[in-house]
């Protein structure tokens, strides 16, 4: 075949596989063209799954008379003119490319009327051919209909699911996109049952009701408010609590400058900032907005757009790694959950022999020692524990003015040899002992072993290693990097390496593995915390074998040292595998629990 033009309407049905995926799609850029407007409010009416019919109607500025027919032109933009708005795009959408590609593959009209006209005016298209403009009632603003979508690509329309599978596509992106712009309310409804309707949210009560209804109730309730700035990055929203991992990346939303984004680069930091606190192949939760200068961030990188570039991605994924990692850090034990605890004061009633029974140097009951009760026979620990509740004398709390109790309170028994149970000015605080008490020496073993430089430890025999030239001109590239992390790695040709040094605390370590995986990191242009992760792979372990094991029996001293312990100590909510370690039943739960006042 010989070169050609294609005609414009093939071109233009091309460009629609680009843009058009299936109904969603179309909600999609059509309410992104709606919130550029500057609508307030957002109705989207939808049928056979959007199939048959997608309707967005909003109150924003509207397109003039004039403009009418060029909104359905390729390239025609009223959002950039130069490339130096390319560069600085501030809106969601750009390239004019949406209106003209669904016009298409479907029968499609507009209705608009714009700031200081008398009436509104309507254009159909159909095909790709465009009707004359008429005038046509209609209040300030717009209304796009897109009605049998893909009528004229009956390939394109055989891809499509079932109109109940295409409807849960169309809600997912009207969800997200209600909580890119709380300012905006949000109607939709399928075949006039209305599925989603939000009201617009302007205090920070009616933006939690919000994520709360696109979300879930149990995410607004296990989440932490976040907002930080530093660098001229902003970064604000909610994390999930720990404890409410997913089985499946799917309550993740994060946008850049109110467009949501599906990164790798966001995704990988924002994983890592959870590792010290998530369950293995569990997935956080988050909705989080990132703001930034436009110039530093590419949007034009994907042709739906879901992907941008950074132009710095170091410094990002360094800012959002940071910023997660010490917004869970203080999520201390305390009686609020969600601000850090102070460091508790010791009291009377906590002995420091009690303390030195947490060390992890004792955590094994030596004959005859007094930092651990002394353990009867197998037989006799069974038939102690048969009733599961061990009563001790404990510190009363009369004692003590309510202002000094401290977050957990105070020990009133161990039960069944697992749980402690303990008095605060709320309640009830229930324990459990082995995850607590792994939480806190694993976060004492981390700041021990990596306060200090990693030492290095030479090989017997130097590992020769065959990487790509590429890789080879990295490492030589990060001669330092590596020397820091306690490598020792030279080039001894174009794709040889000569590793000679590793961590000594990894001694044991697959260093091919190792340095394979690091100068992996490294091409990703993100900054590798490979040798952090294995140090605190390696610490975990030691501290899950060295804390406290279950039907330990303990004595109220030592009880109370390790809620002081919890209460002073980074991430202590959770263990090291993501568990809860503690929680909190209030006396007005136990009192509806057991029906007081009814």
């Amino acid at each position: 075949m010989r070169i050609r033009l294609l005609p414009p309407q093939l071109v233009d049905q091309i460009a629609a596989g680009e843009v058009v995926e299936r109904p969603a799609s179309v909600v999609k850029e059509l309410v992104e063209n709606s919130l550029d407007a500057g609508a307030t409010r957002i109705e989207l009416e939808t049928s056979g799954g959007g199939l048959r019919q997608c309707l967005v109607r909003d109150d924003g500025r509207g397109i003039p008379q004039a403009e009418l027919s060029l909104a359905l032109a390729r390239h025609a933009t009223s959002k950039i003119a130069s490339l130096d708005d390319l560069e600085r795009v501030a809106t969601l959408g750009f390239r004019g490319e949406a209106l003209p590609s669904m016009a298409s593959v479907s029968r499609l009209s507009i209705v608009s009327r714009a700031d200081g006209e008398r009436t509104g005016w309507r254009v159909e298209a159909e095909g790709g051919r465009l009707s004359e403009v008429s005038p046509a009632a209609h209040p300030r603003g717009t209304t796009v209909t897109v009605r049998d979508l893909f009528y004229n690509t009956p390939a394109r329309r055989r891809f499509m699911r079932t109109e109940r599978t295409e409807l849960g596509h169309v809600e997912r992106v009207a969800s997200r996109l209600a909580l890119s712009r709380f300012d905006t309310a949000f109607r939709l409804s399928e075949d006039g049952r209305v599925r989603l309707a939000l009201r617009a949210a302007s205090t920070d009560g009616e933006r939690l009701a919000r994520v709360a209804a696109v979300c879930g109730e149990a995410f607004a309730s296990q989440s932490l408010e976040l907002a930080h700035a530093a660098s001229g990055l902003t970064l604000t929203g909610w994390l999930g609590l720990p404890t409410f991992s997913r089985s499946q990346p799917d309550l993740q939303y994060f946008f850049v400058n109110g467009r949501i984004i599906r990164d790798r680069l966001v995704t990988h930091a924002l994983r890592q900032g959870y590792a010290d606190v998530l369950f293995h192949g569990r997935h956080p939760a988050y909705v989080l907005y990132l703001e930034m200068d436009p110039s530093l961030v590419d949007v034009n990188a994907h042709p739906t757009k879901h992907e941008v570039r950074f132009r710095d991605s170091r410094s990002v994924h360094g800012f959002l790694f940071q910023t997660v990692e010490r917004a869970l850090s203080a999520t201390s034990a305390s009686a609020e959950r969600r601000t850090p605890a102070p460091a508790a004061q010791g009291s009377a009633s906590v002995p420091a022999q009690a303390l030195m029974g947490l060390a992890i140097a004792e955590t094994r009951p030596a004959p005859g020692g007094d930092a651990w009760r002394g353990h009867a026979p197998a037989a006799a620990r069974r038939h102690e524990h048969a009733h599961a509740l061990d009563f001790q004398r404990p510190q009363p709390l009369e004692d003590a003015a309510p202002e000094d109790t401290p977050p957990l309170g105070f020990a009133l028994a161990q039960l069944g040899g697992i749980y402690i149970l303990a008095r605060n000015r709320q309640g009830l605080v229930i324990v459990d002992m082995h995850a607590a008490h792994e939480r806190v020496l694993y976060e004492r073993l981390k700041r021990d072993l990596l306060s200090s430089a990693l030492s290095a430890q030479p090989l017997l025999v130097p590992l020769s290693l065959r990487v790509s030239p590429a890789e080879a001109e990295l490492a030589e590239a990060a001669t330092d990097e590596l020397a820091a992390l306690g490598f020792g790695i030279d080039r001894r040709g174009p794709d040889v390496l000569v590793v000679r040094e590793i961590p000594a605390v990894l001694g044991t370590a697959d260093a091919e593995a190792l340095v394979r995986d690091l100068l992996s990191d490294l091409s990703e242009g993100a900054a590798s915390r490979r040798i952090e992760e294995r140090v605190n792979e390696l610490l975990a372990t030691m501290a899950c074998h060295g804390s406290v094991r279950a039907n330990r029996s303990l004595s109220v001293a030592e009880m109370n040292a390790l809620l002081r312990d919890m209460e002073a100590t980074e991430r202590s909510d959770q263990c090291n595998h993501g568990r809860p370690t503690w929680t909190q039943l209030s006396l007005p739960e136990l009192d509806r629990l057991f029906l007081r006042g009814r």
